[in-house]
């Protein structure tokens, strides 16, 4: 059986860990920053309602912590759920902000898609809040 591959994907942003995460985890900012998840965002309850280019999803965060763990778990379409940990931690020069993406059942293709995207999506985050400070 063929191991399961992880890559850790993160950002340093100039801006403290509270002021990354309070963003981050504010659902009325996914669409500025997570492309790949968040247009035409609605709440249902504690659970998010997104268009994705996949289709509808619903996205469930980790309840608001003093931690910066924003760990969600996405519902595609076809019922599968995908569990995605994110970190927002301390760093020198700011906070790091740290997405593990995790290869599931992707081909080694759509896994370095996937990691691209996460890697677009996370520069987004660095520059809407560095342009918000």
């Amino acid at each position: 059986m063929d191991e399961m591959r992880s890559r850790h994907i993160s950002v340093v942003i100039a801006a403290t860990r509270n002021e990354v995460y309070s963003f981050a985890a504010d659902p009325d900012n996914l669409s500025r920053w997570a492309a790949g998840l968040a247009s035409g965002v609605r709440r249902d309850g504690d659970l998010l309602i997104t268009q994705s280019p996949m289709g509808e999803v619903s996205v469930r965060f980790a309840p608001p912590n003093p931690f910066g763990v924003l760990d969600h778990d996405v519902t595609l379409p076809d019922g599968t759920v995908v569990a995605n940990p994110l970190r927002v931690l301390e760093h020198p020069d700011g906070a790091e902000v740290v997405f593990t993406v995790r290869q599931r059942d992707l081909s080694d293709d759509e896994f370095e898609a996937d990691c691209a995207a996460v890697e677009g999506d996370l520069e987004a985050l660095r520059q809407v809040v560095t342009e918000a400070s």
